[in-house]
Parts: C-alpha cells; sequence; structure tokens
C-alpha cells in the first residue's frame, strides 16, 4: 500500500509540475526531507499556487495558496503570506496545515528567482502538533521570461 501511495505522489508531482510558471529547488526543512522540488502556478495578479514534493522521509506534499505583495521598496523583491494543506506519506501518516511567509528576488534579465521563507505547521493526523522550524531557501527558473 506505501508503494502505491508513493507511485500516485510522483505521478501527480509530475503532471503538476509540468505546466509550472516557475520550476526548482527548496531547500530546508519541508514535510518529507530537507530538499524538495518547488513549483509555482499563478492564479491571478496577486495570487498563486506554492508547491512542493519532497522525498526522504517519505513522501511529502505542501500545496500553499501565496498572496503576493509586491515589490518591497524600489528594488525587485516581492514577499508573499500562504497557507494550505500538507502531507507526509511514511510510518507515521502526517496530515496538516502549513502557513508560509516568505520574500523573493527575481532578477531582471535573468529568468531566476531566489527567496526565503519561513513554514511553520500544525499537524492534524498522526498527533496534533505544532512544528515551528520549517526555514527554506528557493532557486527557481522562471518560464516564459
Amino acid at each position: 500500500m506505501k508503494k502505491v501511495f508513493m507511485v500516485m505522489a510522483v505521478v501527480f508531482a509530475s503532471v503538476s509540475f509540468s505546466n509550472a510558471q516557475e520550476l526548482g529547488v527548496r531547500f530546508g526543512d519541508v514535510s518529507g526531507g530537507n530538499v524538495a522540488i518547488d513549483g509555482i502556478f499563478s492564479t491571478g495578479d496577486f495570487s498563486r499556487i506554492h508547491a512542493d514534493v519532497s522525498f526522504g522521509d517519505g513522501v511529502g506534499i505542501d500545496v500553499l495558496w501565496d498572496f503576493l505583495y509586491r515589490p518591497l521598496g524600489d528594488e525587485a523583491f516581492n514577499w508573499y503570506v500562504g497557507v494550505g494543506p500538507y502531507i507526509q506519506i511514511d510510518d507515521p501518516f502526517w496530515l496538516g496545515v502549513a502557513g508560509e511567509i516568505g520574500l523573493e528576488y527575481r532578477f531582471n534579465g535573468i529568468p531566476v528567482a531566489l527567496g526565503i521563507d519561513y513554514r511553520p505547521s500544525i499537524s492534524i493526523i498522526e498527533e496534533t502538533e505544532f512544528h515551528g522550524n520549517g526555514f527554506g531557501f528557493n532557486i527557481r527558473y522562471r518560464f516564459g521570461e
């Protein structure tokens, strides 16, 4: 059963990230490990879906709806906040809600975005507890630039 969930997660991630508008890597504490495939899907001028799929301690999937506030000052800095569900398929199984606040820099003329974020979460299923160590660093390629 565990292998079926892992195969389904890999197929879901492949299909989802094939249409990403930004695709990269997130380093830091994410559900399922310390490195994740990171994708951004725009849903409007000031909102987006921020999704991560990580492997390591099982398979972790985070899907957050971010509200983008831009720019911060005169530079190409954006800051954002978001919230959404996460799941970790492992023993034990985890399901919960994660929040996110972050800062990113989008280079002018180069299709690269760098970001840092803080992602605390609350587990609801297997145990109910707060996880406050979700710091991360993102490197993403922006398609269509």
